[in-house]
């Protein structure tokens, strides 16, 4: 079980009075982590890979380390399956630009994609002529196996998928689809920004063969995210920018890149965002996935009663708590979401999401709401007294109508 009150004390800004449901957009900051960073920039301030001297020494173990914790946390098979990049959509963008695409080539992916594995593939289909299938789920965002059964074939090149959608909290069942692909020789990318923070994800277990998530939803920095990619996969690539650090040699009229992730990882890379992140997942787990997937399923069953049980207020996704995380979206009425979250913060201080979330086809053919939802959404250092609050202000703001 997790120690909330003792994790709480590692979080500042729970100092100041806020109850900070918007989790899914960006995680709030352990000390540990924050510690971490500055000591970087305190005793070994310097850039990596290419000094000599003992600070760049230092900041280069300590940034080598940090992708040696993403691989274990993961349980990719080494170091050099994870790229850093910027974020999740920097990371889906590098193999949407990074791979050789023709005409007739298909990707298939679905209707509650976050927009960054979504877009990237609806402009490959106007650049390249690939030909993209959006697979659609239930109104619950449920999907049905064999839907994918029936889309994937020979000329599947790419199945592309959130783990976890960002609006509905769904899980997908990601294995079983790694499996279709793989018996039509197409590869899986999965989006994991909303599931590596949340409980284990192994790309072994799951076979996908690229993992894309940022650093800043599971209580690291921002400006930092990670692709894993298959060991077997990277010669194929091509890095979206190339320049320093990404050759092995270079002459009048060539150039060789390196081999492994420093090919795709031009310049200085985000180091302290990089060090920051390796503490992050110490701090993870320290605490255990396990516990802040039973922690976060015990928030979300208490947080989902209490909605559906409020007049006017619209809950969507699925209402079986094993079907999803601790994400909930919501309407109340015909009311605005972002009057409902404005009203939540003012009255309340509880801080939520609103709007589209980055998932117009989804708002817009699915939940038939243009405008969007409300979006609460939790994590480890959450509480019974906090969902209470968030349900009863609603409550308020939902009688208020009548």
């Amino acid at each position: 079980m997790l120690d909330v009150e003792k994790i709480r004390q590692d979080f500042q800004m729970l100092n100041f009075g806020i109850i900070y449901l918007d989790n899914a957009a960006t995680s709030l900051t352990p000390e540990p982590v924050i510690r971490k960073m500055l000591e970087f920039y305190h005793e070994y301030r310097a850039n990596v890979e290419r000094g000599v001297h003992r600070l760049s020494q230092r900041a280069s173990e300590e940034y080598e380390e940090a992708r040696a914790k993403v691989g274990d946390f993961i349980n990719a098979e080494s170091e050099n399956e994870i790229i850093m990049t910027r974020n999740a959509t920097e990371a889906i963008n590098l193999v949407a630009n990074g791979l050789g695409w023709k005409k007739g080539d298909k990707i298939v992916t679905s209707l509650i994609e976050h927009h960054s594995n979504f877009i990237v593939w609806i402009r490959l289909k106007k650049r390249y002529g690939v030909d993209v299938e959006i697979l659609r789920p239930n109104k619950q965002g449920l999907f049905n196996i064999n839907d994918f059964e029936k889309a994937i074939d020979d000329k599947t090149r790419l199945v592309a998928i959130t783990h976890v959608s960002n609006v509905l909290g769904v899980i997908t069942p990601v294995e079983k689809i790694a499996k279709i692909a793989h018996e039509h020789d197409a590869h899986l990318l999965v989006d994991g920004a909303q599931s590596v923070p949340h409980f284990k994800v192994d790309v072994r277990k799951i076979g996908c063969d690229y993992l894309a998530f940022s650093g800043h939803k599971m209580l690291g920095p921002t400006g930092v995210g990670v692709l894993y990619a298959r060991n077997e996969l990277l010669d194929a690539m091509e890095p979206l920018s190339i320049g320093g650090g990404t050759i092995s040699d270079v002459g009048l009229n060539y150039y060789k890149l390196a081999e492994g992730p420093i090919k795709f990882e031009a310049g200085t890379p985000p180091i302290a965002e990089a060090i920051g992140l390796g503490a992050a997942i110490d701090y993870l787990k320290g605490v255990q996935l396990d516990n802040i997937e039973t922690h976060e399923r015990e928030l979300v069953k208490k947080m989902y009663r209490g909605l559906v049980n409020v007049p006017s207020v619209k809950v969507y996704g699925p209402e079986k708590p094993e079907e999803r995380t601790g994400i909930i979206s919501f309407n109340v009425g015909d009311l605005n979401p972002h009057d409902v979250a404005l009203a939540l913060d003012v009255s309340a201080d509880v801080m939520v999401r609103s709007g589209h979330h980055c998932c117009l086809p989804l708002m817009k053919e699915l939940l038939k709401r243009r405008e969007g939802t409300v979006r609460a959404s939790l994590y480890l250092y959450n509480t019974e007294e906090e969902v209470e609050k968030l349900v009863s202000t609603v409550d308020e703001i939902a009688r208020s109508l009548a």
